[in-house]
C-alpha cells in the first residue's frame, strides 16, 4: 500500500501521484494507491495522514513530495514505517513563511489560506534528527530550484540516499524511478 503526501498548494492530481496510481493500475495494484487531498493547515494535514495510517489493516509505504517529504518523515518516526522522500522540505516554516497569505491551489479552483500559525506550526513539527534511519530512502536533484539540497543530504546523512544531477523541483525523473521506489 502506497500513501502518496503531495506538497504544498498540490494534491492528489499531481503528476507524481497520477504516475504512481498509473504504474500501479498497470501492475493490477490500484486499491494499493491513497492520495488524500490535504489542507494547507499543517495541523489539519498532519492529523488527517495520521487518521489514514490508523485505518488502514495493511503496511504502508509513504512517498511524500516537497512538503509531503516533511510529513511523511513526522508519520515515518511516529508509526515506524518506510518513506520515500523526493525532494523534501527539511524546514518547511523556513521555506514557507514568504508564502503567508491567499493562494490558489495548483489543480483547483479552491483557495488556500496559509497563515503565520501555519509557519509557527511547522517550526515546532520540524524534526532535526532521524530515529529510524533504515526507513528512509531520500531522492534528490539537485537542480531544485526551490529547496537547497544539502539541508536534506545532512538531515538524512544515514539514510538510503538517491542522489542525481540536474533534475528540477518537481523530481523529473520520477516515473523512470516508480519500479526502484517500490522495491524500497
Amino acid at each position: 500500500m502506497f500513501l502518496y503526501i503531495h506538497g504544498f498548494l498540490s494534491s492528489s492530481q499531481s503528476a507524481k501521484a497520477q504516475q504512481l496510481k498509473q504504474w500501479l493500475s498497470q501492475q493490477g495494484r490500484e486499491q494499493e494507491w491513497i492520495c488524500p487531498d490535504l489542507p494547507a493547515d499543517p495541523k489539519l494535514a498532519i492529523q488527517l495522514l495520521r487518521k489514514q495510517i490508523i485505518s488502514l489493516d495493511q503496511p504502508v509505504k509513504l512517498v511524500g513530495s516537497s512538503l509531503g517529504g516533511f510529513y511523511a518523515t513526522i508519520l515515518s518516526e511516529e508509526f515506524d514505517l518506510k518513506a520515500v522522500l523526493i525532494n523534501p522540505a527539511v524546514r518547511a516554516g523556513e521555506l514557507l513563511k514568504q508564502k503567508i497569505g491567499v493562494h490558489k491551489a495548483w489543480h483547483s479552483s479552491e483557495n488556500l489560506s496559509f497563515t503565520q500559525q501555519d509557519v509557527d506550526t511547522l517550526n515546532e513539527m520540524t524534526p532535526y534528527v532521524i530515529q529510524h534511519p533504515n526507513n528512509f530512502l531520500l531522492m534528490i536533484e539537485k537542480e531544485d530550484e526551490t529547496l537547497d539540497y544539502r539541508q536534506a543530504i545532512e538531515l538524512y546523512k544515514e539514510c538510503n540516499q538517491l542522489i542525481l544531477n540536474g533534475g528540477n523541483h518537481s523530481f523529473s525523473r520520477f516515473k523512470q524511478l516508480i519500479t526502484f521506489i517500490d522495491e524500497f
